[in-house]
């Protein structure tokens, strides 16, 4: 009789764990342009000012803190309090891996944190994510005198301010930090391919997506770049860069043409 009990009461309970899992929000897996799809509809969800706040409750906590994280993309933000990656996408709790620094610059500790992502808990979507008006960006810029450690933090930097400088020359204060925002947010995704063997192999695989956006203060929409527009050469040749950042292909003349 017990053991009837038993082989009743243990599938029973085996049912509702999943359902209340399902209920909670778990994703057992998404695809990088699934999970690309779910970040941008969350932020126009924000910028329209109808979240929905998704799995922020108590039974989405205990969840997470009983089976484990599942967040489905990894992302390279600044530390700027005023880009909160999980409010500006209208996520919950276990959804995203948040790499926070200023300047969302890519040296050994946040490549190390997305490895880690990407390695470990197989997320199908790396982001860099920069914002208008960064300081560590315009700092850079402004070639300032910064104490303690912030001068070695915002080193990798100065390449994207360098060439934001060679493509706009005569540029103003202003319009120079906008344009070496999206260039920091390229030189991040060219660091963690060219400084990660591991990121490299799965983005070369088709395992990961990596791509590039970037917060817009004050409307809170995020501006989506998309691959590096170089992730062709920084793979080796044999990988694809897609979005409005691609490098067009240069056009082959045949000798017809050419006689």
């Amino acid at each position: 009789m017990r053991r009837m009990s038993l082989a009743i009461v243990i599938p029973a309970l085996l049912l509702a764990f999943i359902g209340a899992a399902l209920a909670s929000g778990v994703d057992t897996g998404f695809s990088a342009d699934e999970a690309l799809k779910r970040l941008k509809d969350g932020n126009v969800r924000y910028v329209e000012g109808k979240a929905s706040h998704p799995r922020q409750d108590a039974a989405r906590r205990a969840l997470t803190a009983g089976q484990g994280q599942h967040p489905f993309a990894t992302v390279l933000s600044c530390s700027d309090s005023r880009v909160p990656v999980e409010l500006i996408f209208d996520q919950g709790l276990g959804d995203l891996f948040v790499v926070r620094v200023a300047g969302n610059v890519a040296a050994t500790d946040e490549i190390g944190s997305m490895e880690y992502a990407v390695d470990h808990l197989s997320t199908p979507v790396v982001l860099v994510l920069g914002h208008s008006q960064c300081g560590a960006v315009t700092a850079v810029v402004e070639n300032a005198k910064l104490p303690g450690s912030i001068g070695a933090l915002v080193a990798p930097i100065k390449p994207a301010v360098a060439k934001a400088r060679e493509d706009h020359p005569g540029a103003g204060a202003e319009a120079l930090v906008s344009a070496a925002v999206k260039e920091n947010v390229f030189q991040a995704m060219e660091d963690v391919l060219q400084k990660s063997p591991l990121i490299k192999a799965n983005v070369k695989a088709g395992k990961t997506k990596l791509v590039g956006a970037i917060y817009e203060l004050d409307t809170g929409q995020v501006q989506w770049l998309g691959p590096h527009p170089n992730q062709e050469k920084l793979l080796g040749g044999k990988g694809k860069a897609e979005g409005p950042n691609a490098p067009a292909k240069e056009k082959k003349k045949s000798k017809k043409a050419e006689d």
